[in-house]
């Protein structure tokens, strides 16, 4: 196995302490948003095999049976299908979906025909693969995801007091539950702009003045004012993890992260439609065929299993489970045939040989069956093949 050499992305939403914290090392200053492990191309961990440290996407490239194996090559093709990551939010992120498997490729090739840049700032597909994440916080982690019942959104905008909300609180009860929330979000996202930043800001007051619940839309205002994605975000519900707890988001589901350290699987992916909260290119109509306007409760979902401890999603791309190594435990065997990489969150575990600190990562191949033991916490991204 190999320990990894992890890139940190700056994005202005970071947190500057979290992952410094986590690593146990002096904050630069500097938004510290998320480290990512894996063969993304954008930033890909590195590794060493005794002639220099080179990339994992190239590693990969060069033998991918020998290093996913395979079964998982047959099944998702020559890279590493996942990509995982610490990630640290210290200011919301866009409110945003993500496309399914069949939207992603068709929308990729339209751009593609289009001759539309793939780095072009109103891009919307980076690539044909479709991107279902999880999110288990390590701390308490605050998050919006999917759609309140419209009855529940119309009561909370009323609450506001906002004279310039009523037409969207009559607009959630004209209408059936989805058509609701269609029509909500268009309205939303399509308005005068000044006249959306009023609205904003009023509600915005009357947020503050008011707390809970809406204390967390009043924190979205500090970091986007003016944004109509204030508004849309109040659709949502809000999520509050606990440490250990997850949270799994499927194609069409918005969502935003508000604040807290997690770690975060997702399938190796960068397509994301934005609805708000964000300086960046919103597509309303793109967005609107990739939404799934379904309201209902957001399943938190809690580790099941003895020693190696599943979260259980849907999918195929990424298997995510935790192990908590207690003192005297002994040595736990982890199964081989698939691409894996272990993140140490606490403690100084020994992956084989190689002991890590909080923060570190290996990769391990496909042929190799590494084994845990020590003390602390081990997260372990897979495929299922």
């Amino acid at each position: 196995m190999d320990r990894l050499t992890n890139t940190i992305r700056p994005y202005a939403w970071g947190s500057t302490t979290a992952i410094p914290a986590l690593l146990g090392v002096e904050p630069t200053g500097e938004p510290q948003a998320e480290m990512w492990m894996g063969a993304h191309p954008g930033a890909p961990s590195r590794i060493d095999r005794g002639a220099g440290e080179v990339t994992l996407t190239d590693v990969i490239a060069a033998d991918p049976e020998g290093e996913l194996g395979g079964a998982c090559v047959a099944k998702f093709g020559p890279r590493l299908p996942f990509l995982f990551k610490l990630l640290a939010a210290g200011a919301p992120l866009s409110l945003q979906v993500h496309p399914d498997l069949a939207q992603a490729k068709e929308g990729f090739a339209d751009e593609e025909r289009r001759g539309i840049p793939v780095d072009a700032g109103h891009r919307n597909y980076k690539d044909p693969n479709h991107k279902p994440e999880m999110i288990c916080a390590l701390t308490p982690f605050d998050g919006l995801c999917g759609f309140r019942p419209p009855q529940e959104a119309a009561d909370l905008l009323a609450g506001l007091g906002v004279d310039s909300l009523k037409p969207y609180v009559d607009l959630l009860r004209a209408h059936p539950e989805e058509a609701a929330l269609r029509e909500m979000l268009t309205a939303v996202l399509t308005a005068d702009r000044v006249e959306m930043a009023r609205t904003v800001t009023e509600a915005a007051a009357a947020a503050e003045r008011l707390g809970d619940p809406y204390k967390p839309y009043a924190t979205l205002v500090h970091d986007y004012p003016g944004d109509p994605g204030v508004i849309a975000a109040m659709l949502l519900n809000h999520v509050q993890l606990q440490p250990g707890e997850a949270m799994f988001l499927g194609a069409g589901v918005p969502h935003a992260y508000i604040d807290g350290l997690g770690v975060e699987l997702l399938a190796n992916s960068d397509n994301v439609l934005r609805a708000g909260l964000t300086p960046k290119h919103v597509d309303v109509p793109e967005l609107l065929k990739i939404v799934k306007f379904e309201p209902g409760d957001p399943a938190v979902l809690r580790p099941e299993g003895n020693g190696e401890e599943v979260y259980e999603t849907p999918i195929d791309e990424f298997r995510l489970s935790r192990f908590v190594l207690a003192p005297g435990s002994g040595a736990r065997t982890l199964p081989s045939g698939a691409p894996q990489i272990l993140l140490c969150t606490a403690g100084s575990p020994k992956a084989g040989e190689l002991t890590l600190s909080p923060g570190e990562s290996v990769f391990v191949p496909a042929s190799e069956k590494p084994e845990l033991s020590g003390t602390g916490t081990v997260f372990r991204a897979t495929v299922v093949v």
